[in-house]
């Protein structure tokens, strides 16, 4: 399937803006699941391009704003068209981090006890080995699905999986972060992904996060699941970036100086190309 992203972010400020630092998280990889055949980014001032840590395509710009500016918005926008085949399991490059990096807790997707627990309804196979069962994974991601029920506008960016768990409710990134942790919590490599969904008038769902889950660490292979969607990524799943949680790869991420208050207005569209 073919498919057209637009991702617009549309930045405000009630004050001008003297100073911002911005590193984007907005283009997606060429990989196994997916072919990009046409991508642009646009900022403010020009991108300049690396990779991160991950392995993951991110830009930075920087503003500096003059005496004479009165600056108090700026746009970033990300377009193009990507191909996507719906293949669900893979094997991580060599260049990329080894499995065993994705065992470590962070502050969005911490082990716990309690998560353990929960986990080993569904996990009955031990970890050593390393090495996981895929039909169990997928049992327990609809178990998460089930104890974290999606409800919009419930959580934020800084909700852990302890926390959204504890709740009972989340988003996608939510549901994502509590399979990532559960997973940790018994010895299981996984990790958070960013990217997009196509659903068919339902413009709410194309934002979307989901999670890696290392099946063999010796082999580097991994298997994409859609905890949302209790299914494994297909054609309607786009990548974007992954990393350790939310944290590690948000959409863009800054620091700036001036500006008073700021606000932000997203607006992404996917239909097929």
């Amino acid at each position: 399937m073919k498919l057209h992203v637009k991702h617009t972010t549309d930045y405000r400020y009630t004050e001008p803006l003297r100073y911002a630092l911005q590193t984007l998280w907005l283009t997606p990889p060429t990989c196994t699941a997916q072919t990009v055949r046409f991508w642009s980014l646009g900022a403010p001032e020009k991108l300049f391009a690396e990779r991160d840590a991950f392995g993951n395509s991110i830009h930075s710009y920087t503003f500096v704003g003059q005496d004479a500016d009165n600056v108090r918005w700026s746009l970033v926008n990300a377009a193009g068209i990507v191909e996507t085949f719906g293949i669900a399991e893979f094997t991580d490059e060599g260049s990329l981090p080894l499995p065993q990096l994705y065992l470590r807790g962070t502050s969005l997707a911490r082990p716990h006890p309690l998560l353990a627990e929960f986990g080993r309804r569904f996990i009955t196979a031990q970890a050593g080995g390393g090495k996981a069962d895929l039909q169990e994974l997928l049992a327990l991601s609809a178990g998460v699905s089930g104890a974290v029920s999606y409800l919009k506008n419930s959580t934020n960016v800084t909700t852990t999986a302890l926390q959204a768990f504890e709740a009972g409710a989340g988003v996608c990134q939510d549901q994502a972060h509590v399979m990532v942790a559960v997973c940790r919590s018994l010895g299981i490599p996984a990790r958070y992904v960013s990217g997009y969904f196509y659903a068919a008038n339902e413009p709410d769902l194309a934002s979307h996060a989901w999670t890696d889950v290392c099946l063999d660490m010796a082999g580097r292979r991994w298997v994409s699941i859609d905890v949302t969607h209790s299914c494994l990524i297909d054609e309607r799943h786009v990548r974007l970036a992954i990393g350790t949680d939310y944290n590690a790869c948000p959409p863009s991420k800054g620091v700036r100086h001036g500006g008073g208050e700021e606000s932000m207005t997203v607006s992404i569209t996917i239909e097929p190309a």
